[in-house]
C-alpha cells in the first residue's frame, strides 16, 4: 500500500470514542480510543528522531572532549569566529524539545559551559577588543549582529527544554542588560534615541571608530593548512574581502536581532521592562520606516538622523548599497543583510500581538518593487540600493520576508507573494505527498552527515571552528513543518515560531513522548488542523497540546469527530489509547495571551 494511501486508509478508520473531563482551566483532558492504523508519516516522524540521536551523539564525541571543549583551533573573526564554534550545535535545542533523546539535551549543555570557559580563556594579540579575552561576561566581547545571532542560536532557544535552568535565567538577565543601558561597561544603547550606538557591540560595548580588517579577520595566522569558507588563499586575502568593511558607527537594522535577548528574559521573568524595551525600540524602527517612504534604513547616526547629515539611508557595512569586492573574484558582490532584520518584527509581535509590524515589513515589500522598471521589454525588480539609486536588478519580485509576513498574519494575499514553497504547496493541498517526501530527505541527511563525520580525518590542530559545522547531523526543519505547523528559526538567532508544541506529561518534559506523532495538515488565522497518533500498540501514551512555541495562541476548543470540545487554555491534554489517534481542528486565537517558556501546569513537577 503507498504512503498516501496509507494514511488515508488511517483516518477512514477513526472510530468515535471520546471522554472528556475538565476539571479547571487548562486542565482539559481529552481521552481517544479510537484506533488508527500508523499512517507512513508517522512511523518517518519516529525513525527521524530514533536516527538522529546517535548520529549527533557521534558528531560531539569526535569533535568535543570530556569537558564540553570544542576541539579545533580557537580564533576571532567573522570567518571562523567564536560563533562558528557555538553554531556546531545547531537544531539541538529544537531537537531535544521536539521529543529527541535526553541525551542530545545533556551534550549540547555541556558543550555550551565548555566552550564558554574556552573563549573566555582565549585572548587575540592583535584585536583590541580580545585582548583580554574573546568572550566576556559570557558573552561575544565586540561582534555584529549577523554573528552574535548565529553564535547565540542554541542559547537562545535552550529555553525551550531547560526554561527553569539557573545559569540560563540568569545569563538572560544580564544579557539583555548589556542592550538595555544597564551594564555600565557595555554602553550599547542610546535610550534618548532609541538606538544601539554600533553594528559592532558586544559585552565590552559599542565600536565607536572606524572597524579595520583586524578587527572582522582577527590576528594573522598560516591558512595553508585549513579550509576557508570564503575560498582565500592567503591573510592578506582575508583581509582583503573584508577591506571595505569600516563603517559600522550608527544604528543598523542588524542590531533588530538584539531584540532576542530581552525576549528571553521576558518569556523567564515575566517582567514588563523587558517587553518596553522592545516595543521602544521597534517602534523607534517603524517611525523611521514611514519616514523613509516605506523601507527600513540601514544607518542611523549617533544623532538619530536616518543616514546622517548627508541622507545616506543606505548606508554602513552589510546596509542597503553594501557591495565590496571579493578578492578571489576581483568582482562586487551584493552583501545586502536585511533578512536578519525580520527577528526584531517577529520579537515584536510575539510580546504583543500587533499586526503593525506585520504591516510594516509587508509594506517595505510593496514600497521596493514599486520601483520595478522594464529592461529590454523585461520587468526587473531592485534588490539594492546606493548613491546612484537603485540596482541588484532580478526578474523575480523582491519577497524578502515574503514567508514570515504570511506566517504571521495569515493572509491569503500574503501567501500569494511566497512564490513556490513545498510545504506552504501541501498546506494548500496541492503537495499530499510531502511529509514523506521531507521526512525521507531527512534521514538519508542524517546519514550523509554521519558519514562525513566517520571520514573526517583532520586533527583539531588542523579545523577551524566552522569546518565541522556542515557535518551536523542534526534534522528539525521538516519535524518542526509537520508537528509544529512552524517555521525552522534558521541562522539569524531568533526564537521559534510555531501553531502548536507539545509535552510529555509522564517524563515531565517537552516533546513529542515516545511512539507519538503529530501532523498539522491545515492553518488559518483561526484553526489548526492536527492528527495525533499513538503507534504503540500496547501502551496508551497522554500528550500535552499548547498553542503557540511560547503559549502564546490560546485554544478555544477542539473538534473531533463531530464533537465539539471547550478549551478556553493555551493548553490540554489528550490521552490516546494504545493505536489510537485522532484528528482534531482546533479554534485558537492567535498572539492572545502573554508568552512564557514556562512549562504548562500539567507538565511542571508536582509540589508537596
Amino acid at each position: 500500500m503507498k504512503m498516501n494511501a496509507v494514511f488515508a486508509f488511517g483516518v477512514a478508520v477513526l472510530v468515535a470514542s471520546l471522554a472528556i473531563t475538565k476539571p479547571k482551566p487548562e486542565a482539559t483532558i481529552i481521552t481517544v480510543d479510537a484506533k488508527m492504523e500508523a499512517p507512513a508519516w508517522a512511523i518517518l516522524e519516529r525513525r527521524v528522531l530514533e536516527a538522529a540521536a546517535p548520529a549527533m551523539e557521534e558528531f560531539y564525541h569526535k569533535y568535543y572532549d570530556d569537558r564540553g571543549y570544542v576541539q579545533c583551533v580557537l580564533r576571532w573573526g567573522a570567518d571562523d569566529g567564536p560563533d562558528d564554534a557555538f553554531e556546531n550545535f545547531a537544531g539541538w535545542p529544537e531537537f531535544h524539545s521536539l521529543g529527541g533523546s535526553d541525551e542530545i539535551l545533556r551534550l549540547y549543555l555541556k558543550g555550551l559551559e565548555g566552550m564558554l570557559h574556552q573563549y573566555t580563556d582565549a585572548k587575540t594579540t592583535q584585536v583590541p577588543a580580545g585582548l583580554g579575552g574573546m568572550y566576556y561576561k559570557e558573552f561575544s566581547a565586540q561582534s555584529d549582529w549577523m554573528h552574535h545571532g548565529e553564535g547565540l542560536r542554541v542559547f537562545n532557544r535552550m529555553g525551550l527544554s531547560v526554561p527553569d535552568d539557573p545559569k540560563y535565567r540568569e545569563r538572560v538577565r544580564r544579557f539583555a542588560g548589556f542592550y538595555m543601558a544597564e551594564d555600565p561597561e557595555a554602553r550599547n544603547y542610546d535610550p534618548e534615541h532609541k538606538l544601539i550606538r554600533s553594528l559592532i557591540n558586544g559585552s565590552r560595548g559599542p565600536m565607536l571608530r572606524t572597524a579595520t580588517a583586524i578587527d572582522w579577520v582577527g590576528d594573522p595566522f598560516d591558512i595553508q593548512n585549513f579550509s576557508l569558507g570564503h575560498s582565500e588563499r592567503s591573510f592578506d586575502e582575508m583581509l582583503a574581502h573584508y577591506a571595505e568593511y569600516g563603517d559600522v558607527i550608527g544604528d543598523s537594522f542588524l542590531n533588530l536581532v538584539a531584540t532576542t535577548l530581552p525576549l528571553d528574559a521576558y518569556l523567564v521573568t515575566g517582567e514588563a521592562k523587558y517587553k518596553k524595551w522592545i516595543v521602544d525600540y521597534m517602534d523607534a524602527w517603524l517611525d523611521r520606516m514611514k519616514r523613509n517612504n516605506g523601507i527600513i534604513p540601514s544607518f542611523v547616526d549617533l544623532d538619530g538622523k536616518i543616514g546622517g547629515p548627508q541622507g545616506k539611508w543606505w548606508g554602513n557595512a552589510y546596509g542597503w548599497g553594501f557591495s565590496p569586492i571579493n578578492p578571489v573574484t576581483g568582482r562586487r558582490e551584493n552583501r545586502n543583510r536585511i533578512p536578519r532584520a525580520l527577528v526584531g518584527f517577529n520579537n515584536a509581535l510575539f510580546v504583543t500581538g500587533d499586526q503593525k509590524y506585520v504591516d510594516g515589513w509587508r509594506n517595505m515589500i510593496n514600497a521596493v518593487n514599486a520601483h520595478a522598471t522594464t529592461v529590454n521589454g523585461r520587468l526587473q525588480y531592485p534588490t539594492m540600493y546606493g548613491s546612484d539609486g537603485w540596482y541588484g536588478w532580478q526578474a523575480q519580485p523582491w519577497n524578502v520576508g515574503a514567508l514570515e509576513v504570511w506566517y504571521w498574519s495569515v493572509k491569503p494575499s500574503d501567501m500569494e507573494r511566497i512564490g513556490k514553497d513545498p510545504w506552504v504547496a501541501y498546506l494548500k493541498g496541492q503537495n499530499p505527498s510531502y511529509p514523506e517526501t521531507a521526512l525521507q530527505k531527512d534521514l538519508q541527511s542524517i546519514q550523509t552527515h554521519l558519514n562525513q563525520v566517520r571520514s573526517d580525518s583532520t586533527t583539531a590542530s588542523q579545523r577551524l571552528a566552522d569546518n565541522m559545522m556542515d557535518y551536523n547531523p542534526v534534522a528539525v526543519d521538516a519535524l518542526i513543518r509537520l508537528t509544529l505547523g512552524g517555521l525552522p528559526p534558521g541562522r539569524d538567532g531568533g526564537l521559534l515560531n510555531a501553531r502548536l508544541r507539545y509535552f510529555d506529561p509522564l517524563r515531565k518534559r517537552a516533546g513529542l513522548p515516545e511512539d507519538v506523532a503529530a501532523l498539522v495538515s491545515e492553518m488559518t488565522d483561526s484553526r489548526t488542523v492536527v492528527t495525533l497518533v499513538n503507534l504503540n500498540k500496547t501502551t496508551s501514551r497522554s500528550i500535552v497540546i499548547q498553542g503557540g512555541a511560547y503559549r502564546e495562541h490560546r485554544i478555544a476548543s477542539a473538534q473531533i469527530n463531530g464533537e465539539t470540545i471547550s478549551i478556553n487554555s493555551p493548553s490540554f491534554t489528550l490521552k490516546l489509547a494504545p493505536g489510537a489517534g485522532a484528528k482534531l481542528t482546533l479554534n485558537v486565537k492567535r498572539y492572545s495571551e502573554k508568552p512564557t517558556e514556562a512549562f504548562p501546569e500539567a507538565i511542571r513537577p508536582s509540589v508537596p
